[in-house]
């Protein structure tokens, strides 16, 4: 059983604006970043998803001002970054990235601890805190702590970036590709300990990616760039069920089957009723919390060969209605049309940070 996170965060979160943000580079045709607007709610995980060359890491490190932006604004919490002293705004964003960029000659616990500490935070104020970050990102204390990078593996070495991220309990993390180097199995494992450690800490997250699994997996927002260019901002369900274009359609393949039935969620093939018939158990089969996917219902209905799944509200235990394969089939074909007619206003509910996939 994994442990409970430990209550050692703030619950400060931050709001970051992006107002017609503008990069050009010296001699290039184009701009890096051409004139991208949007706002990433307090608490939020928004995925940057893009080819390489799209501008989605140039909008990142503008966050930061690691990239000083051509033109345009950034707030954060209704502050414009340009008027803060760079060195104190990245105090106050977590950074992490595929290379990681632990100290070699430091142990775990003096990298976790090393950016606090150039912060201003005292030895006593980061003593204990250490650990807790290491129990945070599944990391055994008494085991790592005193190892140096040279022993870890790459995930390893990953959630020992991360819990540095986190040392200062900052309100925002920016997280460029840190996933990007490892293989697949340690890729997944550690995209759920980025979900686990959410749920706890609930910070603003920007992520960038080129993988749509892995934007379609941890992402709450999703906001596709292309040539520099914001294309679409939506939830993983209204980037399959309405996208803004034929690019979007392909990029996320909207008119995937198997994507459709992974990410969209099991209300959306709701069928309206009240509680079950008295005396007809097998009709509704099962109860089924309302944040599964459209997937997990069509395999429990399979698996127990029941005419039908009642839906609940998990935390109201109120019975929302049911679905059938029916329903399934019937709303599969719906978002297909949807899917094939680029641009039309999206109606899907947004699919939590968290919720089953």
């Amino acid at each position: 059983m994994r442990s409970t996170i430990p209550r050692v965060y703030s619950d400060d979160m931050s709001t970051i604006t992006f107002q017609a943000v503008t990069k050009r580079y010296p001699g290039a045709e184009r701009a890096a970043v051409d004139s991208v607007t949007f706002e990433i709610p307090e608490g939020t995980v928004c995925m940057l998803l893009g080819a390489s060359g799209s501008g989605k890491t140039t909008l990142l490190r503008m966050v930061n001002r690691l990239i000083e932006p051509s033109s345009g604004t950034i707030h954060v919490d209704g502050r414009n970054i340009l008027a803060e002293n760079p060195i104190a705004l990245r105090r106050r964003i977590g950074y992490v990235i595929q290379q990681v960029g632990l100290f070699p000659h430091m142990t775990v616990a003096e990298n976790v601890r090393i950016t606090a500490e150039i912060a201003g935070w005292s030895r006593e104020r980061m003593a204990g805190r250490v650990d807790e970050l290491l129990h945070l990102v599944g990391l055994n204390p008494p085991e790592y702590r005193t190892r140096f990078p040279r022993h870890l593996s790459g995930g390893e070495q990953q959630r020992v970036g991360l819990a540095r991220a986190l040392a200062t309990d900052p309100g925002i993390l920016l997280m460029d590709e840190p996933f990007g180097a490892l293989d697949a199995i340690t890729r997944t494992r550690m995209q759920e300990e980025l979900r686990h450690i959410q749920r706890g800490v609930r910070k603003t997250i920007l992520f960038v990616t080129h993988d749509v699994e892995e934007a379609f997996r941890l992402g709450e927002q999703i906001a596709v760039m292309a040539e520099g260019r914001l294309v679409q901002l939506g939830t993983p369900i209204e980037l399959l069920a309405r996208p803004a274009n034929d690019f979007v359609r392909r990029l996320v393949g909207a008119d995937s089957i198997l994507r459709q039935l992974q990410y969209l969620p099991v209300t959306m093939a709701l069928e309206s009723g009240g509680d079950p018939p008295s005396g007809a158990p097998e009709l509704e089969g099962e109860r089924f919390p309302a944040d599964a996917t459209l997937l997990q219902a069509l395999l429990a209905l399979l698996k127990t060969e029941a005419a039908a799944i009642s839906i609940y509200d998990g935390r109201a235990g109120r019975r929302l209605g049911r679905v059938t394969l029916s329903s399934i089939t019937r709303e599969i074909a719906r978002a297909r049309i949807d899917a094939a007619s680029p641009g039309t206003p999206p109606a899907a509910t947004p699919r939590r940070f968290g919720a089953s996939a």
